[in-house]
């Protein structure tokens, strides 16, 4: 059992980051934390963990939880026993069977006889047979880190497990021994991620901004279905809201009108009446009164349904659609741009990446996707593809093309420029500077934003930078290639980048795990390696 009352975290810098959170979890249930990108769901994590401490409120809980972090920098300097947290009961067991049986090596063991047995069946299961429990954290690649925290669930057998975007570097094989994991475990989980398939596979989501959380009793479909059926109820409301403000302000054009007519009118009457001029001028200020009052009253009621109209407005998301704005590809489609025959290729050792040679034709405007496991040559054959390698086996023809290589950081961005420096680098037509600054309004920087260095964005805003340089380049190329692009972007970027991919009319080549999002740009044939 996990209970939060009214927690609220404050940046050492005095920035808070979320208030008012009331939380709770029972045991068993299996709970997608969502929002977007900075609102401090890792942050909250690291809390429940009890590696950072909330500013205000409660946090009630009976069981240590075990947390699976998304970055392991941290723990290069680790072997992989020390990250497991286990190197000392090992060592334990290791000087008690060398005949060295002290107190203390009992009490570091404590009666944990077979563990070294399940370190060797946990890794064993997360594809990790050969890891040596000695080994640095920092020879691992990212996959291997992940793998390695998510065998620690066996090894501590946990009732409470933490995940921080687990998925993030699995490849096909591991994503699927995750799911498998989620879907059959009897233990509590609360779980950061962007995978849509993996969060359909949880019961709850809580999705979290920085004045609380928003439980929905679903899995991540369902949320969807709500928000949708809550976005379409908000844009009825807004819907009647411009029409009352129409109406409101025909009725005051109306009701002033009248009024003056039946001053100018009255005025006639007065001086056709020869009253006296006190008189007079008593009547005319009452009727000017009484115009003004008038016109005060649809002021006032004019003003109202303005604000109530701009609070619907503002609760609506800001998920923009944003397009790349290109121009076509000037390469026909169905033009071969690509065929290899034969094809292998190898790094070190003469040992080929490929246990039978490539054979291969892509043909301008498909869409393809290029799968496998790490270390299958996903990345080798996208840059024979480009034409960055050439084969050491077989033979390549290309067709002259235009392409751009969009990798998972991002790293077209330059960081020691600042966002408008980065932006103008793409001004290949002269733009002026107001239309870039137009560009970037719309691509959701702000004019607070234009000087920032490119260095401190985020996944999501180094994303729409990008997206919004290359409709600044305007001229459309002929192959895109998405390398992992959407595993440091929150949902909310993914939909974004959804969107301007399906606006691309040219040859795409992705290489990525994320099956809802390969399924969402349309992708018409898969690369198995």
């Amino acid at each position: 059992m996990l209970i939060i009352q009214n927690l609220s975290y404050t940046h050492p810098n005095k920035e808070l980051l979320f208030s008012n959170i009331n939380l709770t979890v029972n045991p068993n249930e299996k709970i997608a934390l969502i929002g977007n990108n900075g609102v401090g769901k890792s942050t909250l994590l690291k809390i429940i963990a009890g590696m950072l401490e909330p500013s205000v409120g409660i946090l009630q809980i009976e069981n240590k939880p075990y947390y699976i972090p998304q970055i392991f920098g941290q723990y290069n300097h680790l072997t992989v026993a020390e990250a497991l947290g286990i190197d000392k009961k090992l060592h334990a067991l290791h000087e008690i069977l060398n005949g060295n049986v002290s107190e203390e090596n009992y009490d570091l063991l404590n009666d944990d006889w077979t563990i070294e047995e399940r370190c060797k069946e946990a890794l064993c299961h997360w594809q990790l047979n050969d890891l040596d429990l000695s080994q640095k954290m920092e020879t691992l690649s990212g996959g291997q880190k992940t793998k390695v925290f998510l065998a620690g669930i066996a090894i501590h057998q946990p009732e409470l497990i933490l995940f921080d975007e687990p998925s993030n570097h699995l490849d096909i094989v591991g994503r699927q021994l995750l799911y498998n994991l989620i879907q059959n475990t009897k233990q509590t989980l609360i779980i950061v991620s962007h995978d849509r398939k993996l969060l359909n596979l949880l019961n709850k989501v809580c999705e979290l901004n920085e004045n609380g959380i928003t439980v929905y009793g679903g899995n991540y479909d369902f949320y969807v279905e709500q928000k949708q059926m809550k976005t379409n109820a908000i844009a009825l409301d807004i819907n009647a809201k411009e029409k009352a403000l129409k109406k409101a302000k025909e009725k005051e054009r109306e009701t002033i009108d009248r009024q003056q007519k039946l001053d100018i009118r009255a005025k006639k009457n007065v001086g056709k009446a020869g009253l006296p001029k006190i008189v007079a001028n008593t009547w005319k200020n009452s009727a000017e009164r009484s115009t003004a009052k008038i016109a005060g009253v649809h002021t006032e009621k004019i003003g109202n349904i303005k604000q109530e109209l701009q609070e619907l407005r503002s609760s609506l998301s800001e998920t923009d659609q944003m397009k790349f704005g290109f121009d076509d590809s000037k390469l026909y489609r169905g033009k071969n741009l690509f065929i290899a025959n034969n094809i292998n290729f190898y790094y070190k050792n003469d040992e080929y990446l490929w246990i039978e040679n490539i054979n291969l034709q892509i043909v301008s405007g498909e869409r393809i996707a290029v799968k496998g496991t790490n270390g299958s040559g996903k990345t080798t054959l996208i840059q024979l593809i480009l034409g960055n390698l050439k084969p050491q086996f077989g033979r390549i023809y290309h067709t002259e093309n235009k392409s751009v290589y969009i990798d998972q950081d991002y790293s077209l961005i330059n960081n020691s420029l600042s966002i408008y420096e980065q932006a103008q680098r793409f001004n290949l037509t002269a733009l002026q500077e107001h239309e870039i600054k137009i560009r970037l309004s719309r691509f959701l920087f702000t004019k607070d934003d234009w000087n920032k260095s490119c260095s401190v964005l985020s996944g999501g805003e180094r994303m729409r930078l990008l997206l919004c340089c290359l409709s600044i380049g305007n001229q459309s190329p002929d192959i895109i290639v998405l390398d992992e692009p959407t595993n440091n972007l929150d949902i909310q970027n993914i939909e974004i980048l959804t969107s301007a991919i399906n606006d691309y009319r040219g040859t795409l080549l992705v290489i990525s795990h994320d099956d809802t999002f390969l399924e969402q740009i349309n992708i018409q044939r898969v690369i198995t390696l």
